[in-house]
């Protein structure tokens, strides 16, 4: 350490006020990110997913590939909450473990991808 109290061209202070400024930047950063995705969670679908055939396939990913993880009944309507190319990303509610023909669904999956040819998308009525 050089005389006076420098390091690198760099007061001590004025280093410690420069990582105390990160800090609270990165701190920030993650609350508005935490915020945002909360109110995106909160907010209600803006569409929604109905099985016009007798049955439906919701598979674990957006592939055929992917398992199946129920057989969802004609008339059952999910929340849309995401879509990537021809998949439609569905919400899982716990009451199809009563309505749907379970396949491979655990516990802790509470979403699926659906074929936009076996759905037909609607605007949500709370919208």
């Amino acid at each position: 350490m050089e005389s006076g109290g420098k390091r690198h061209g760099i007061r001590s202070s004025e280093a410690a006020r420069l990582v105390r400024a990160r800090t609270l930047g990165t701190l920030v950063s993650l609350w508005l990110a935490a915020a945002t995705e909360a109110a995106i969670a909160q907010a209600p679908p803006a569409e929604q997913a109905r099985v016009p055939t007798s049955h439906a396939n919701v598979h674990k990913g957006p592939s055929s590939n992917d398992e199946v993880l129920v057989l969802v009944p004609q008339d059952t309507v999910l929340p849309v909450i995401g879509r990537r190319g021809e998949w439609i990303e569905v919400q899982l509610a716990p009451a199809l473990r009563e309505t749907g023909m379970v396949i491979r669904w655990y516990a802790n999956e509470d979403r699926g991808w659906m074929h936009d040819s076996t759905v037909e998308i609607t605007a949500s009525p709370t919208r």
